[in-house]
């Protein structure tokens, strides 16, 4: 039973650039015209990351253009947001950041039953052999797919 997402941003660069371990799903702490905003999908995941600090999860970097129709009070658009995780997540995530120096990269912030939820993966940046060898196997299976789509009927 797949539950509709709707997606608000994704951080393309994060499966280029990293190696994906892990993912969790986390609820975001936002003022009410960020969610807005967020809705109308003015926001940037591009140079964003988070981390664990007193036992929470914060996402750093995330930009969200403030909501168009707010009055003078619309947040600032590059605060910390807290990360809404379980406690034992935070404990698995905190543990696996400091001993195998991993870093946690948010891959997207979509809606889920209303509410805003962002993909975190934990993650080992990749080196430039490791992105060179990735352009080249995905180069590869393309043109194989476009020479078997030639002969088939």
């Amino acid at each position: 039973m797949g539950e509709e997402r709707k997606i608000a941003a994704i951080n393309r660069k994060a499966r280029h650039n990293y190696e994906i371990l892990d993912t969790y799903e986390a609820g975001i702490e936002l003022k009410g015209s960020e969610v807005k905003s967020i809705r109308q999908g003015k926001l940037s995941l591009k140079d964003a990351f988070a981390q664990v600090k007193d036992g929470e999860v914060f996402l750093y970097g995330c930009h969200i253009a403030p909501y168009s129709h707010t009055s003078q009070f619309a947040p600032d658009p590059k605060r910390p947001k807290r990360l809404l995780l379980h406690r034992e997540e935070i404990k698995k995530i905190a543990g696996k950041v400091t001993e195998r120096g991993l870093t946690l990269v948010p891959i997207s912030i979509y809606f889920k039953r209303g509410k805003a939820k962002v993909e975190l993966a934990l993650a080992k940046g990749k080196t430039l052999v490791d992105k060179r060898e990735a352009i080249r196997r995905k180069t590869m299976e393309r043109e194989v797919a476009r020479e078997i789509k030639k002969y088939r009927p």
